[in-house]
C-alpha cells in the first residue's frame, strides 16, 4: 500500500495552484488529470492536501463510505460556512446533516416543484421583454435575474414587489461582496471599514435582518398551513421529535438555497446557451424536438452538465485515514470526486470536447461516471428543480426568441465564487423582436409540452 506522498502531482507552490484553478477552473484541473492520471493530488491555500480522483470505482467508494469518514459538510465548511453559515445541510455532518436533509428534502420532491411550471415560465418571458434587439449582450445577468425570482417566489413565497425588489438588490450585493471571501480565505481578514472581509459582513448583516424579517412576516400568516412555497412548508415542518427549526437554521438553509439554488441553475442555463449557439446542428435540432417533448431538450441539458460543470468537484475530508485503491489517504486530507476529470475521459465519453447532446438519447451514463450534482446521501437535494427550471427557462427562450451568439470564439471558464461560469457572461444578439407568446418560428400556434 503506497503512502499518500506517492500519489503523483505537481509540485508547484500552492498559492501557484490556486491561483491557476480561479483564473481558468475546467482548464486547470483537466491539466492535472492529464498531466497525473484519474488520480492525483495538489495543494491549495488554506485546504492541505487535496486528492482528485477520476476513477469511477473509486468515486462509488467514496459517494457510498461511512459518512462519518468522508465529511462533506467538514469539506465544504472551509469554503462557505462565511455565507452559509454552520448550520446548512451543506456545511453540517453526521445526525444534524441527516436532520436538515430529511426537512429539506419533502419540498424539493418532484410534485412540488412541477407546480412551479407557470410560474417559472412567466418570470423568463417577462425577462425576455428587456432584452436589446439587434446588438450584443451577455445572457448571464438574465439567467440569474430569472433563476433568482424564481427562488423568491417558489422558495421564499415572496409577493410584494417592493419586497421582491428590496431583495434582489441584498443578494446581488451579498453575491458580489462573497466571490474574494469564497475564493480567497486570506480576504477573511478585517482591516478596517474598506476591506473585503468588512464590506461582506455589512451586506451579510443586511441580508439577514431581511430574512429574519421575512421569517417573521410568513409565521404570522394566517394561511401559512396552506401556502405552498418552500419556506412556509419548512416553518411548518418538524423533526423526528416534533422539533421545528430554529431561526438560524432557517436563515442558512434560506442563504444555501439562494446559492445552491440560484447562481448554480443561472450559470448552467448560460452554459446551455453558450455551447448550443455554438454548435448549429445541435441548434437545429433542439428548436425542431420542442414539439415533440423534452427529451432531446433534456439530452442538451445533461450534456450541457457534462461539459461545463458549474461545481468542479465535490470534496470529503477524512475523519480518520482510509485505503483508497492503491493508496493510503492520512485522515485531515480532503479527498475530491473529480467532476471534470471524470467527465472528459474519452474511455467514457468519446471526443470529450465535443457538444452531443445524443450521448444521452436512448442511454443513461452510469451512477458514477455523470455526477454534476455528487453522489450518495450528499447528493444536492435541489438536482430535481434545477433541471426542471433549466427545461422549462430554455424551452420560453427557445420558443420564442432567435439568437445567436455575438462572437464565434467559445467562452472559457472563469471562477465566480464556487462556479465556473462563462467569462464574457454568454453574450449573445436577439436577431429579431421575440414572437408572440403563442406561436412557435415556423409560424405555428404553439401548443403545451
Amino acid at each position: 500500500m503506497m503512502e499518500a506522498r506517492d500519489i503523483p502531482g505537481p509540485r508547484a507552490p500552492a498559492v501557484l495552484g490556486g491561483l491557476r484553478f480561479a483564473y481558468n477552473p475546467i482548464g486547470y484541473i483537466r491539466w492535472l488529470h492529464r498531466r497525473y492520471g484519474a488520480v492525483g493530488r495538489v495543494r491549495f491555500p488554506g485546504f492541505g492536501l487535496l486528492v482528485y480522483v477520476a476513477e469511477p470505482e473509486l468515486i462509488r467508494e467514496v459517494f457510498t463510505g461511512d459518512p462519518a469518514i468522508y465529511h462533506s459538510g467538514e469539506s465544504s465548511a472551509t469554503v462557505l460556512e462565511p455565507t452559509v453559515g454552520t448550520s446548512s445541510v451543506l456545511t453540517l455532518d453526521d445526525d444534524p446533516h441527516m436532520r436538515q436533509r430529511k426537512l429539506l428534502l419533502p419540498p424539493f420532491h418532484g410534485d412540488n416543484v412541477r407546480r412551479w411550471e407557470a410560474t417559472i415560465r412567466a418570470i423568463t418571458e417577462q425577462d425576455m421583454q428587456s432584452w436589446p434587439v439587434g446588438r450584443p449582450f451577455p445572457l448571464h445577468p438574465h439567467t440569474r435575474r430569472i433563476t433568482l425570482d424564481v427562488i423568491l417566489r417558489a422558495v421564499f413565497g415572496v409577493r410584494e414587489a417592493s419586497r421582491m425588489e428590496q431583495a434582489r438588490t441584498l443578494i446581488e450585493e451579498f453575491a458580489r461582496r462573497a466571490h474574494l471571501i469564497t475564493v480567497f480565505r486570506v480576504a477573511r481578514r478585517d482591516l478596517g471599514p474598506a476591506s473585503p472581509w468588512a464590506r461582506f459582513k455589512r451586506v451579510r448583516e443586511a441580508l439577514d435582518a431581511w430574512l429574519y424579517d421575512e421569517i417573521e412576516r410568513r409565521r404570522s400568516e394566517p394561511d401559512l398551513a396552506e401556502r405552498d412555497d418552500v419556506l412556509s412548508l419548512l416553518l411548518c415542518a418538524t423533526d423526528e421529535d416534533g422539533a421545528p427549526m430554529s431561526r438560524q437554521e432557517l436563515r442558512d438553509e434560506l442563504v444555501t438555497v439562494i446559492g445552491a439554488g440560484h447562481e448554480t441553475t443561472a450559470t448552467a442555463l448560460a452554459w446551455a446557451f453558450e455551447r448550443v449557439l455554438r454548435n448549429p446542428p445541435v441548434l437545429d435540432r433542439l428548436t425542431r424536438s420542442l414539439a415533440d417533448g423534452d427529451d432531446y431538450l433534456d439530452a442538451t441539458i445533461k450534456e450541457t452538465l457534462r461539459i461545463r460543470p458549474v461545481i468542479t468537484d465535490v470534496g470529503r475530508r477524512l475523519t480518520r485515514a482510509v485505503e483508497l485503491g492503491p493508496y493510503r489517504i492520512p485522515a485531515g486530507a480532503i479527498v475530491m470526486p473529480g467532476i471534470v476529470g471524470l467527465h472528459f475521459r474519452e474511455d467514457l465519453y468519446p471526443d470529450p470536447d465535443e457538444f452531443r447532446p445524443e450521448r444521452f438519447i436512448d442511454h443513461t451514463p452510469g451512477p458514477y461516471t455523470w455526477i454534476p450534482f455528487g453522489g450518495g446521501v450528499r447528493r444536492c437535494i435541489g438536482a430535481t428543480f434545477a433541471q426542471f427550471e433549466m427545461r422549462v427557462v430554455m424551452r420560453a427562450i427557445l420558443e420564442r426568441a432567435q439568437l445567436r451568439a455575438a462572437d464565434a470564439r467559445p467562452e472559457r471558464p472563469k471562477l465566480r465564487n464556487i462556479t465556473s461560469a462563462p467569462r464574457r457572461g454568454c453574450r449573445v444578439v436577439l436577431e429579431r423582436p421575440l414572437l408572440p407568446p403563442d406561436r412557435q418560428r415556423d409560424g405555428t400556434l404553439r401548443t403545451a409540452a
